[in-house]
């Protein structure tokens, strides 16, 4: 289940499976023109980056944001599919629906920004990425395979809280990100691995 998916550092991923998706690009190295929907979460730099938006598009992809990211997104010159917050959706025979993203007791993700975070359904395979949100309530009701859940914190959830929201939410696999680059470290990774629960998996995906 795992080799569909790669960490590419911060919050970015990309899934290569009956599509090419990736996550919240950012920094990418090495880019292939290759994507086929790019999913991005709100519209801070880190995850709403155009440069890597383009080194990774070609002439159909398509860019998913929330409608506050409507305007930076633009710049892409891609076909853009807006979404807000508790919706489904299908594009290019791909599902996926939105859990709102938000911080509790800080302000840089104010929930009245309706940013979001995926439930992508790929071959059989349900992935969840949570944005940059911290461990709210909407998380307890998700159901996934797959689960992408910010560790840094400062911006987002620390470790021991998305290991929190980790052993809460239903799954088989959770995947540290949101670390290493612009905050939180190896260790924060390493500890959030270290406590999640069997029979669930607390993968580091990225060297």
């Amino acid at each position: 289940m795992l080799e569909e998916v790669k960490h590419l550092g911060h919050a970015s991923i990309r899934i290569e499976s009956t599509k090419i998706v990736y996550i919240d690009p950012f920094n990418i190295k090495n880019p292939k023109k290759d994507a086929d929907l790019i999913f991005c979460t709100h519209s801070h730099y880190d995850h709403l980056s155009i440069k890597d938006i383009k080194l990774i598009s070609k002439d159909s992809t398509k860019l998913i944001v929330p409608s506050e990211a409507i305007a930076a997104a633009k710049e892409s010159k891609l076909n853009i599919v807006e979404v807000e917050p508790n919706k489904n959706y299908t594009i290019d025979s791909v599902s996926f629906s939105t859990v709102p993203a938000y911080n509790i007791g800080k302000s840089f993700h104010p929930k009245s920004k309706n940013w979001v975070g995926y439930i992508i359904f790929l071959n059989n395979t349900i992935y969840y990425h949570s944005g940059d949100t911290d461990f709210i309530p909407e998380m307890k009701n998700i159901k996934a395979d797959i689960i992408f859940l910010p560790v840094g914190g400062t911006y987002t959830m620390n470790w021991k809280e998305a290991a929190e929201a980790a052993n809460t939410i239903s799954c088989s696999y959770a995947i540290p990100i949101h670390y290493g680059d612009i905050v939180g470290s190896k260790n924060d990774a390493q500890n959030f691995v270290n406590e999640i629960r069997l029979p669930k998996k607390g993968v580091i995906l990225i060297e």
